[in-house]
């Protein structure tokens, strides 16, 4: 897939990279054969490539006059194959082409576990024959070497024709020290057997887990050639199968959506593919289907299971109006919507595009791990032939010196490092999608480390973004209920955002008030008569018989009604607090008060103080006056506010806080966050939030809910230590045992069985990010 990114070149600069493909590599066996290729695509002119070894992918950006052709040809030049996906299948009803790659994969796990298998059952009786002297009958070598060449020569085919691509491009790989091991291992029992002693009836063979001198025309290694190839396939197999389990979330995220639709055409349910849906269609929605793609409920009402998108649990309310997510499960009514996005636009499909973004990129971790790896095997080979030179030189053992350099060949393959970094990202960005985290790419984990700032938006982010009705302050002697039944009906007819508020507290029923009585749990309001809009003061008209008033206390004044001292002191105290206080009179006489104000979330006081937990201080940053933000901070447990600030300004008060020392967070959701958050060490978007405050941000919350920012960071910061820690073993691993391979203290058999579970305990740490809740 391509696209184009035009960029400006700067005089005297080389040209920007104009376009973007990702390719698709073939016969990539470890970290260092990625580290070849991406070196080889970095030498064209114009070209910047990351090659990723778990995902087999290769992400190239070239300038006018590179064609992808020539991209192709150059990974080919070197030894692999590469070819340019397929379009991603904008629904998942185009099931041939989405199903290609994990058919392919599926193949390749299937050849891997029968060689396994067939390798298996030849190497064991190897093994043991040679390991327990008492099973070494008359002629025991001669099957040992019957059973053991299939398993060189068959079983560890793959590793010989790869060392053998990668020779004739002058390159040496973790297959070259594969193949060079095991060949040479059974070339010496060959040898030993056929023209040295080891063949006379009667040999005896004694087990050794390290190096003794023996007299080298009579010692066989046929097990330690079949044990080394049966261990490495069982790494690569489970290695193989731990990559399919990483990338699972991934594939689940793109089968979510549905297969096809009913379609609306003159007033008739017409079922189609969802791949033929277009923009503008109308389409039906019955109870337990999936909502095919994003767009917008015209009729009927019902709840949405987000969960499988969102990992939000609880179903939500959807009405004509409200926006409906593609993938989402209809949980209630009927529903009829109007198509807004399809294919690669809508938010299933870009949040997989997030995703696999993520995982083709590269933490600075991982590419120092590369940069090791692509020049470890040619030092191992030095160090090999060091060590037979240098055992030759000192012992004059050929055959310790043979098993001493053969051990080191084998233990030193760099699997575990170039699996250290991919693997966790893999498994942490797919289990991030599962709970609606989309972690942009893994340069994303090292600022989740440093940051000790998080700055959150108010409203959107720690409010809800809407007017709601809070209290109904009602005189003596009046009925709460009836003064808010009046005051619903009058207000239901104005468009204004308060009214509106008002309107909907009067269906709901808010605290005093319950939503049993009669009238909230109906939803029936009266129609008002000779309803009027006064401008700028509110509305006023007649509700069954009263002549009712609502608004600013100027319009009621004009009608000479004065608030009671009990209403004026309940008006100036909501005022206080940054709420919006209506006054309500009918029949000439004051009757109550109502206060409005933007709700906080439910669930911003705990995320606040989740955040508090994870070592950062949070601030509140709003446009809204100094009352209004210091009480939504005194609500939720914010102790910095910074309040009356211009949307332009944000940026402004990101780099003051950043020139103070901080490591800065940005939570938003607006447009007017967008900036803020790109100019933050570390940008949060709330996936409720505009495009493009989502495109600027790093990680994306899918969900509204300001504890998932808390989540994402916990995921975040997990993620890294795990590939710190497989970094570590890895490393270890090869620095604590090349020395001893080298001074004679492993057979070989023994260091290809630790080499292989170098690598299966890389992939299977990682595999742990999968229970992350």
């Amino acid at each position: 897939m391509t696209s184009t990114a035009t960029e400006q070149a700067l005089p005297g600069t080389a040209p920007a990279p104009t376009s973007e493909v990702e390719l698709s590599i073939g016969g990539m066996t470890c970290a260092s054969c990625a580290a070849r290729i991406e070196k080889k695509l970095n030498r064209m002119d114009g070209v910047t490539a990351t090659v990723n070894f778990a995902t087999e992918k290769a992400k190239v950006s070239y300038a006018d006059g590179v064609e992808v052709a020539d991209l192709i040809a150059t990974v080919e030049k070197t030894g692999y194959t590469a070819e340019e996906p397929p379009p991603p299948a904008p629904h998942a009803a185009d099931a041939g082409e989405a199903q290609a790659a994990p058919a392919a994969a599926d193949g390749e796990l299937l050849s891997l576990r029968q060689r396994l298998l067939v390798s298996l059952a030849l190497s064991v009786p190897v093994v043991l024959m040679a390991m327990v002297p008492a099973l070494q009958f008359d002629n025991w070598q001669w099957l040992s070497l019957t059973l053991a060449a299939p398993v060189v020569v068959w079983g560890a085919f793959p590793f010989h024709q790869a060392a053998w691509t990668n020779a004739r491009h002058g390159a040496a790989t973790m297959d070259t020290l594969v193949s060079i091991g095991t060949l040479a291992a059974l070339g010496w029992s060959v040898w030993a057997l056929f023209f040295g002693h080891a063949g006379m009836p009667g040999m005896r063979h004694a087990f050794e887990f390290t190096i003794s001198r023996t007299d080298g025309s009579s010692s066989i290694y046929l097990e330690a050639a079949a044990g080394v190839t049966t261990f490495i396939l069982a790494g690569r197999y489970l290695e193989a199968r731990s990559k399919r389990k990483a990338g699972a979330a991934l594939r689940a995220l793109l089968e979510l959506g549905a297969k096809d639709v009913s379609v609306l055409r003159g007033g008739r349910e017409v079922r189609i593919p969802v791949a033929q849906l277009a923009v503008g269609d109308r389409f039906v929605v019955r109870p337990g289907e999936k909502i095919a793609t994003d767009g917008t409920v015209v009729e009927g009402s019902s709840a949405v299971d987000a969960s499988m998108l969102t990992g939000e649990s609880v179903p939500v309310d959807v009405t004509p109006g409200d926006a409906v997510t593609g993938a989402t499960v209809n949980a209630g009514g009927r529903l009829v919507v109007e198509a807004n996005r399809i294919g690669a636009d809508t938010q299933l499909a870009r949040m997989a595009k997030l995703v696999e973004d993520a995982q083709n990129g590269k933490a600075d971790v991982q590419r120092l791990a590369d940069r090791i790896s692509a020049v470890f095997v040619p030092v191992v080979l030095v160090i090999a032939l060091g060590t037979l030179v240098t055992w030759l030189f000192v012992t004059g053992d050929t055959a310790a010196a043979f098993t001493a350099a053969v051990a080191v060949l084998i233990i030193a393959c760099p699997c575990a490092l170039g699996l250290a970094t991919p693997t966790a990202l893999m498994v942490g960005t797919g289990r991030g999608a599962q709970l609606g985290i989309l972690i942009k790419g893994p340069e994303v984990l090292e600022s989740t480390r440093r940051v000790d700032t998080v700055v959150l938006d108010k409203t959107g982010t720690v409010t809800t973004g809407r007017m709601r009705l809070q209290d109904v302050i009602a005189v003596p002697g009046e009925d709460e209920g009836e003064l808010l039944r009046l005051v619903g009906a009058l207000e239901h007819a104005s468009e204004h955002p308060i009214a509106q508020a008002i309107a909907a507290g009067a269906v709901m029923g808010v605290p005093p008030l319950e939503r049993s009585r009669e009238w909230g749990r109906t939803g029936s309001l009266p129609v008002p008569e000779n309803f009027e809009n006064v401008a700028g003061l509110g509305v006023q008209g007649v509700v069954e018989g009263h002549a009712v008033l609502v608004g600013r206390e100027k319009l009621l004044k004009e009608w000479s009604i004065e608030l009671p001292p009990e209403l004026a002191e309940a008006k100036i105290a909501a005022e206080g607090e940054g709420r919006t206080a209506v006054a309500v009179a009918w029949d000439g006489k004051a009757r109550g008060v109502l206060t409005v104000a933007d709700a906080v979330k439910e669930t911003s006081a705990e995320a606040v103080a989740e955040l508090r937990r994870l070592g950062l201080k949070p601030v509140l940053l709003t446009g809204d006056n100094q009352v209004v933000a210091e009480s939504v901070a005194r609500t939720v447990g914010i102790d910095e506010v910074i309040a009356e600030v211009l949307p332009e300004d944000k940026v402004d008060v990101i780099k003051r806080l950043q020139r103070e020392g901080r490591a800065v967070a940005m939570v938003g959701d607006g447009v007017n966050d967008a900036a803020a958050l790109a100019t933050a060490d570390l940008g949060l978007a709330m996936g409720t939030g505009t495009d493009a405050a989502i495109e600027a941000g790093d990680l994306t919350l899918v969900r509204g809910d300001l504890r998932v920012a808390a989540d994402a960071i916990r995921l975040s910061r997990r993620t890294l230590a795990t590939i710190k820690g497989n970094l570590f073993w890895a490393f270890g691993y090869n620095v604590a045992a090349l020395p001893l391979a080298a001074a004679g203290m492993l057979n070989p058999m023994i260091a290809g069985a630790a080499m292989a579970f170098s690598s299966v305990f890389v992939v299977t740490n990682s595999l742990r990010l999968r229970s992350f809740t």
